[in-house]
This record gives C-alpha cells, structure tokens and sequence, in this order.
C-alpha cells in the first residue's frame, strides 16, 4: 500500500480522544502482522482501548523508537467544506482530513515504510509505539513508553515522535499541567454582598492570583529564549458560576492551565497558589464557615521536553530529516514522557501544527514525502554496521 492509501485507512476511524480506539489499533496491528512482525497491545483496565508497541530488526540495544498517536480531535461545530473522515485530494497538493496531519500521517509514513524495513538488513532496531488518549492529556503515553523498557531484554535509545513539526527537530516543549477549581460560597440576596461569601467574587480573586504569579515569574526574568513566549504561563480558559444578577453565587468553578518552561517547577506554583487558598478559606470562614476551595487535577502533567542540542538523537535526526534549525514548541505531545523512560526524545514529524485541530485540516503531499524520506534515510542509517 502507498502512504497515501494508508493515510486514507487511518483518517476513515473517527476515533476521538477519551473514545475506543480499537478499531485503529486492530487494523494497524493486522497491517504490521501480514509482515510477520510480532504486535504487542497494551490495553487500559476495561479493555476498550489499547497502545501497541513492536520490534522490527534485531534484539540489541541503541535502537530507534517511532512514535505516534491513534486518537483526533472533534470536529463539531468546525465548518469542512469536505468529510472529515474520508481523506480529500482536491489536486492542489495537500490531502484533506481530521487527523491527516496530527499525526496520522506520520503514522501512515512508519507503515508505509515497513516493507523497506523487513527487506533492509537492520544492524540497530526500529520500533513502533502507537497510542490512545493524546489529545485528551497525553493520557496513554506514560505506560508505554515504560512498557517499552520493560518488555524488550534490549535498551532502545532513540524516540522520535512525529508530532506535526514541518520536518523540523524539536527539542523542547513546555510542560502542561490542567487543573479545576471549585469554590464554595453562601448564596443570598445581592444587597448581603458583605454579610455573604460570593464564590464568583473569590474566584476572581484566585484568578487575579494566578494572573499575578505569572507576571511575577516573569519580573524575576524566569526566560528561556528557546520558546515563545520564553516564560511560563498560567491561563484561566473557562469559568461558570451563579445563577442570577441578583442573587450572591454559592457555587463557582474555573479550569485553568500552566504551561511551564524547564526551569520553573510545576509543584512550586501549585503549592503557593494551595498556600493562598488556605488563607482565604481561613479568613472567609468567619462569615460562612462551609466556605471551601478545592482544587483537582483535570488530567495529569505533562512533563517538559528538554534535549540537549549536543545530544545524539538530535545529530541523528538532523541528519534523516535534512533540517539543521533546532525548535521548541508550547503544545503537548508525548515526547517528554519518552524522555522520562531514559530515551533521548525529538520531535519531528510530516505536517504544520498550524493546520493541527482546525477545520479542513490537511498534509502537504510534499510533508508525506518529506516524512517518507525521513524513515527511509534511518532505515539506511541503522543498516550500518557502525552506527552508533
């Protein structure tokens, strides 16, 4: 099968974040087995859903880890101006579809790729690691790319995850932490504003908080140059409470984010903003003494990326991707949780992330290529006898 057919395969599964991939990972898992490559699934706890991971090439350490993940993003309320799930060549160069660029295509580049790597006479091993539940916190990645080190009597070295990225090598990615808070208050009538705790009012104040915790960051010069912007951030994106102008909410909630650069430390924040909650319910309690902030998790963190730009994996996929420039990004991807593993972690793959998530998402033919090329030149590279 071209990549493009395979391509195709892929986006026709609808399958979004948080819902059953097996469909994918079946049909993946057959397409990989016809090559007499044996398939590991990696199911969660209820069975509906599963990773896989696999070796093709030889049991020694100082192998290349392929990474990439099954699940999309919806697509309600987006206007396609084509299906979204049925990949759409309109002839002007780029394939349409959910999915086509983050980060099927690169998946559809690794199998597309296969048949080279069974023929070629592999010195280092290649490895696919498929996931579930990216989009939704890079849920799955954790288990396997642990699964990976556990499994395999061998050490692979390398990861590369093929992430949208144009073909440039990333090497550093912001840390991601989500988070909901919950605020509870005394209702009453609005003229009792000082005789009553507004949650919507302290909620604000918990906002105004976070807002000033990241304009501190950065009047402490917290940078790092190597990303944009080059400190932390700490956003609120969604805020519910109250039921009317006249009446004092007892019931509020925000959901919040931090994207941290290497440097600053996730639990740092969280504990002074923890700090700063006590304190308020301390003093709010004298007046309503049921006033409570309670704040959890809405999935877990995200570590950050940080390769050095000396390390080996980064002249590695320099040198297959024919790109020199080093990038960092603020999105997620799973790449800092293979590093967590001990593998050293790239991202690169096919694809812009600016047509990641949007509607009439697509894939330059020329990125397919491009992402192509790229495997095939490792494939070359881990042929060597004295590849390293």
């Amino acid at each position: 099968m071209t990549v493009e057919n395979i391509l195709a395969k892929l986006v026709s599964f609808p399958v979004l974040g948080g819902e059953s991939n097996l469909t994918i990972i079946h049909w993946i898992k057959d397409y990989i087995e016809s090559f007499d490559v044996k398939v590991n699934l990696l199911p969660n706890e209820d069975g509906t859903k599963a990773s896989l991971h696999c070796r093709i090439g030889p049991e020694i350490d100082g192998g290349v880890i392929l990474s990439g993940h099954t699940d999309v993003v919806p697509v309600e309320g987006q206007e396609w101006s084509t299906d979204p799930f049925l990949l759409t060549d309109k002839n002007d160069g780029k394939l349409y579809g959910r999915g086509s660029c983050d980060m099927k295509g690169f998946i559809a580049c690794c199998l597309a790729a296969l048949p080279h790597m069974i023929k070629a006479d592999l010195k280092k091993p290649i490895y696919f690691a498929f996931s579930y539940d990216e989009e939704i916190g890079c849920l799955a990645g954790p288990a396997l790319a642990r699964a990976i080190n556990d499994f395999y009597k061998e050490k692979p070295t390398y990861a590369i995850i093929g992430e949208p990225s144009s073909m440039e090598p990333i090497v550093g990615q912001k840390g991601i932490y989500i988070l909901e808070t919950y605020v509870n208050g005394s209702a009453g009538h609005s003229s009792r504003i000082k005789q009553e705790v507004s949650a919507i009012h302290e909620s604000m104040r918990l906002v105004l908080w976070l807002e000033n915790r990241m304009n501190q960051l950065i009047a402490n010069k917290r940078f790092d140059n190597r990303f944009h912007p080059p400190h932390s951030t700490i956003h609120v994106g969604l805020m519910r409470g109250g039921i009317a102008p006249n009446v004092i909410a007892d019931k509020s909630y925000f959901y919040w984010d931090l994207r941290v650069i290497p440097m600053d430390e996730v639990d740092t924040i969280i504990s002074d903003f923890e700090s700063y909650c006590r304190e308020r319910e301390k003093e709010l309690q004298e007046v309503f003494p049921d006033f409570s902030i309670k704040t959890i998790e809405n999935h877990p963190p995200v570590p950050f990326l940080d390769t050095d730009a000396k390390a080996d994996v980064v002249e590695l996929v320099r040198k297959i991707s024919g790109n020199s420039e080093l990038n960092t990004v603020a999105y997620a991807s799973e790449a800092g949780q293979f590093a967590n593993e001990g593998f050293q972690s790239v991202i690169c793959g096919p694809g812009s992330i600016e047509q990641a998530h949007r509607a009439n998402e697509y894939i330059e033919l020329e990125q397919l290529e491009k992402g192509m090329e790229m495997i095939n030149k490792l494939i070359t590279e881990l042929s060597v006898s004295n590849h390293t």
